[in-house]
């Protein structure tokens, strides 16, 4: 079993990160890469449609609005693993306005190395919280 964790610091409360983020099919509103996303079996599938046209399949297994955080089993992917589950998570940050995005998964790499799996889901973590920090920065400018 491979892991991956990623995190940003936002200018942003994490209350308005969470209100952008929070919601299972909000991908589309700040991830660029994914323009379309279609809910289905009561809201906890969710069909994505990445830039290229390949299609991802994931099921929403928690859900915290409380602790602003959900977590997410990959059914369907062009992703070399198996196993896979994600949890985002909107933090405090201790003394400042702003949020703390963590985005972490584990899977089992299938064909690749577990350093090239986690490479791999590193760098969607990592530009896919960037993607959020430009959203919201831009939005609260």
């Amino acid at each position: 079993m491979a892991t991956a964790t990623e995190f940003i610091d936002i200018p942003v409360t994490p209350e308005r990160t969470w209100q952008l983020i929070g919601g299972f099919d909000s991908l589309p509103d700040w991830l660029p890469y994914i323009p379309s996303s279609e809910l289905s079996e009561g809201g906890r599938v969710r069909t994505l449609k990445n830039e290229e046209g390949g299609v991802i399949v994931e099921r929403l297994e928690a859900f915290d609005n409380g602790a602003r955080s959900y977590s997410y089993s990959i059914l369907q992917a062009p992703f070399p693993i198996t196993d896979y589950l994600s949890t985002i998570t909107v933090h405090e940050v201790p003394g400042e306005d702003g949020a703390r995005v963590q985005w972490s998964g584990t899977f089992t790499p299938v064909g690749v190395s577990d350093e090239e799996a986690t490479t791999l889901f590193r760098g969607i973590y990592r530009d896919g919280l960037a993607a959020l920090h430009q959203t919201l920065t831009t939005a609260a400018a």
